[in-house]
């Protein structure tokens, strides 16, 4: 028997499915041309040629593999596609324009009149109004529900609920909601489980394994992570893919362009680094938030304090790189600070590689009534801040400034 030589190299993995998320963020789902390139191509076209009439109608009846027309599909939004699929774990993946579509192609895709949808009532303006509004006038009913209350979820389902939708964390309050404890009542009444997962990441959460079946993203957020473009992502089985989402794709178009895909593709790459690097920014941010005499209320998964630090542990593997926090006083003090600041910069997106600050109550959630704005606790003090990669301590004294201005 005879050792190996010292300079033989170690097994590696056969395969993407066996990689670990930061190898298949950098090769998965690529395809290569005849030219052998090293970064993957764009494909930046609309059609497609085929080499006789007998193929383009066995393309069309999907008797023969291939691409058929952008608006379908794309190399190039496949390999972006492809790439996120592995990173999730799904067994399906369609891009999206935007993050809204993704949304909105998920939900409508499945739902028909005289179904019923329950969702956390702690979200996203424009997704409240895919609930709220749009779904009523197409014959879908809606149920608003307090997201944490698990007796919440088991009194609004009833026999035609097909649908339960939730973000965790929720924007901007950054409430969670129990993945597994839903998803068991959500399946005993034969519904699907929805998921917004863009505030977490599929680095710091994976809600299939917690028992979701349809995973949303805003890929304008942290998979771009530089603010270049819109996009989004509607993850779940095969069946559902192929069932529902794939042909709504198709017949309604709210399709994905090949450049998006592409830069969206090449940001997927770098996604564990800005991910671990914006989260340990934002923790120290948030506990030096915690301390500052202007500051009424800091809202954190990764502190102790949070309401639902211990369901945060659980089913998160990090705590994100949003920051919540209420300045002491109104409207008029948080305009304040934001006005006062330097560095951070105002914007209602996230995700990004710079730091980005918003005011909740007069941007994201502006279309709420008071009322509604005030149940979930969003106050005219509250700011929203995406924390980005810049020097942690660069942060914490613009925000100083800006809080000392503001007073």
């Amino acid at each position: 028997m005879t050792s190996k030589p010292a300079t033989s190299k170690p097994e590696t993995p056969s395969g993407p499915a066996e990689w670990a998320p930061a190898t298949r963020l950098v090769h998965g789902g690529t395809l290569r041309s005849q030219f052998g390139e090293t970064s993957e191509a764009l494909f930046l076209t609309q059609g497609y040629v085929y080499e006789s009439a007998e193929q383009a109608e066995a393309r069309f009846k999907n008797e023969d593999p291939g691409y058929q027309y952008s608006r379908f599909a794309n190399p190039t939004v496949s390999m972006f596609e492809e790439r996120l699929r592995l990173l999730e774990g799904a067994e399906a993946c369609r891009a999206t324009a935007t993050g809204m579509a993704a949304v909105t192609a998920a939900l409508l895709s499945y739902l028909s009149a005289g179904d019923h949808v329950v969702a956390a009532r702690a979200m996203f303006g424009s997704c409240r109004y895919v609930i709220e509004d749009l779904c009523p006038r197409l014959g879908i009913a809606a149920t608003l529900v307090d997201g944490r209350d698990i007796e919440a979820w088991k009194a609004a389902i009833g026999p035609n609920t097909r649908a339960v939708f939730f973000e965790t964390p929720a924007n901007p309050t950054l409430d969670l909601v129990d993945i597994a404890a839903v998803s068991a009542i959500a399946h005993d009444a034969g519904a699907l489980v929805f998921v917004d997962n863009v505030f977490a990441t599929p680095m710091l959460q994976r809600p299939l394994e917690h028992g979701a079946d349809v995973i949303i993203y805003s890929a304008t957020k942290h998979i771009d992570g530089q603010g270049r473009c819109l996009g989004g992502a509607v993850l779940g089985t095969q069946k559902f893919v192929d069932d529902h989402l794939s042909v709504f794709i198709r017949q309604t178009g709210p399709s994905i362009s090949p450049f998006n895909a592409w830069v969206l593709l090449k940001g997927l790459e770098t996604l564990p680094l800005r991910v671990k690097a914006q989260c340990e920014n934002a923790r120290r941010i948030a506990d030096h938030l915690a301390d500052h005499p202007a500051i009424t209320k800091v809202l954190f998964p990764g502190r102790d304090d949070h309401p639902q630090a211990e369901l945060a542990r659980r089913q998160m593997t990090g705590s994100g790189q949003v920051v919540t926090f209420s300045v002491n006083g109104g409207k008029a003090e948080a305009f304040g600070f934001l006005n006062a600041l330097q560095i951070v910069k105002i914007s209602n997106n996230l995700g990004d590689a710079k730091s980005l600050v918003t005011h909740p109550a007069t941007t994201t959630h502006q279309r709420l009534k008071p009322e509604a704005r005030a149940e979930l606790g969003i106050i005219d003090g509250m700011v929203r801040l995406s924390v980005g990669l810049e020097d942690a301590d660069d942060l914490i004294g613009d925000l100083d400034r800006a809080l000392a201005a503001s007073r």
